[in-house]
């Protein structure tokens, strides 16, 4: 097989993948840069068409002059030859032959341009993939109407459209305050945020919040914000079933109290249309752990991919950036991924400079620790599948409810999630586990009686397929002869 070769691939064109795939090139080696999106900027710098509206996306945008930066950085690396941009690209497969990496690529809709390669071959890998919102099943969840709360926001960035004229945002997490005063900014009325955690649990992580003085600045902004829209701030309040007939057209919430358990007599009934939700965010694994990267269970409860301090990971070769290594903003995005780059410049004889590689540490370091105090201070509730009912869709490609699972646990003795999957199917539609995944574990550990382990949720996030696949795309790789890595082994078996 002929393919091309890079000195380093980057996957994801966000701000660890921008930072890296930019300072790579800077740093004098050859680069591919593959993104799934049209343009660069990922969830968090979503903008307007750029050919369309070129000086659109700055509105609403946080850290806008780093993007632009990078940006221009990139446009530049690759109109003198030191990087390839595919854009509308996806890998969908990575094997491992004697040395370096294939990455198996194809267009991320019908309507897209195919990759120039089918295959492009890297010595290095840098990975960051991004990650999306978490979500929780609620009773009504699956109506229209009701949305991811960065389902939300992107519609917002991307082309300035309202989801829905009266909402709520629930959830929990400072990602809710954007997503509600982007709305009222865009001419929609917000009933309230309903945060399930509460401020005062930040007193215990105050050390960590000063050393990241730009984040008190934006809650201060926020704060303002809200008040100038009248959005009213409602903490360990939770949404517990969402009503309508065609459509979402009231929420019922609730108060809990400091057990975690709901507050009886604390019900009331909010009429909305829209119903933006978030729980955090789940890190996209595909890719890191079809390379057999090494991960464990963040403080948040997601799945995450391990480093070293150097953004490196177990696997030789391969480097990690951005939400894979835990949900942290993208300012320590930025600074992980221009980390990675230098390590893997370092790596191939391009050493750089140790004060350089110092202060991105320390840089890291600062920004893990807010991160953990956020993710510390805004938990997922212990104890929410108390506002579940039988009926309640689990996975909504598989449209199974909440029943099923609990038979399936009692009655056929399923005690895993992947066991729950075989047997009650959740997890094994279109989605392939990746907006259900978190809650099935969830789900089984509580059934089970123990707390949420890393295999739950590693079970779940794994995929033979990073990404859909055409069955001529399938019928091209040579599987005749020694599988070269465990996801051809795995094509392989099922074949």
């Amino acid at each position: 097989m002929s393919a091309e070769t890079y000195d380093v691939g980057v996957v994801g064109a966000g701000p660890a993948g921008l930072a890296a795939a930019v300072t790579a090139a800077e740093a004098g080696l050859s680069v591919v840069l593959i993104d799934a999106s049209s343009q660069p900027g990922g969830q968090y710098w979503r903008h307007a068409d750029e050919d369309q509206v070129p000086d659109a996306g700055h509105a609403g945008h946080h850290d806008w002059k780093t993007f632009e930066r990078l940006r221009a950085g990139l446009y530049a690396d690759r109109d003198a030859g030191r990087t390839t941009y595919l854009p509308n690209t996806q890998v969908w497969l990575i094997d491992r032959p004697a040395t370096g990496f294939n990455l198996r690529l194809n267009a991320t809709h019908a309507a897209a341009p195919e990759p120039g390669a089918a295959v492009v071959h890297a010595k290095r890998l840098i990975l960051c993939p991004g990650g999306y919102d978490r979500q929780l099943p609620i009773p009504g969840w699956d109506l229209p109407g009701v949305m991811a709360a960065g389902g939300v926001q992107a519609l917002l960035k991307g082309s300035g459209t309202l989801a829905g004229r009266r909402a709520v945002v629930a959830g929990t997490g400072p990602f809710l305050l954007p997503v509600a005063t982007g709305l009222a900014q865009a001419g929609a009325g917000v009933v309230g945020i309903c945060e399930a955690g509460t401020l005062t649990n930040w007193l215990r992580h105050v050390g960590s919040a000063v050393r990241v003085p730009s984040k008190g600045v934006e809650g201060a902004q926020y704060a303002a914000l809200l008040a100038r829209y009248r959005i009213r701030y409602r903490m360990r309040t939770v949404i517990t079933e969402i009503h309508g007939e065609a459509r979402a057209e009231a929420v019922t919430v609730a108060r809990l109290g400091v057990d975690g358990q709901l507050v009886g007599g604390s019900s009331r009934r909010l009429e909305v249309d829209l119903v933006a939700l978030g729980w955090g965010f789940t890190p996209s694994l595909e890719l890191p752990l079809m390379v057999g990267v090494a991960t464990r269970k963040d403080v948040d409860g997601s799945l995450v991919a391990v480093t070293d301090e150097a953004q490196r990971t177990d696997v030789d070769g391969v480097y990690l950036a951005g939400e894979a290594t835990g949900v942290g903003g993208a300012v320590m995005a930025v600074a992980e991924g221009r980390l990675a780059a230098l390590t893997a410049a370092h790596d191939a004889g391009r050493p750089a400079s140790q004060a350089t590689l110092a202060r991105l540490q320390k840089d890291i370091s600062r920004y893990r620790n807010f991160a953990k105090a956020m993710h510390a201070a805004h938990p997922v509730p212990a104890d929410w599948t108390q506002w579940l009912t039988p009926d309640t869709t689990v996975c909504r490609c598989e449209e199974v409810p909440y029943q099923q699972i609990r038979d399936a646990h009692a009655e056929l003795g399923a005690s895993d999630p992947r066991t729950l999957k075989m047997l009650a199917r959740p997890g094994m539609g279109w989605c392939q586990g990746r907006v259900c995944g978190y809650a099935v574990a969830d789900i089984t550990a509580s059934l089970c009686g123990r707390t949420t382990a890393a295999e739950d949720l590693r079970s779940l996030g794994k995929r033979t397929l990073a990404a859909p696949a055409s069955l001529a795309e399938l019928a091209a790789l040579d599987l005749t002869g020694p599988a070269p890595n465990q996801q051809t082994e795995e094509l392989q078996t099922e074949g």
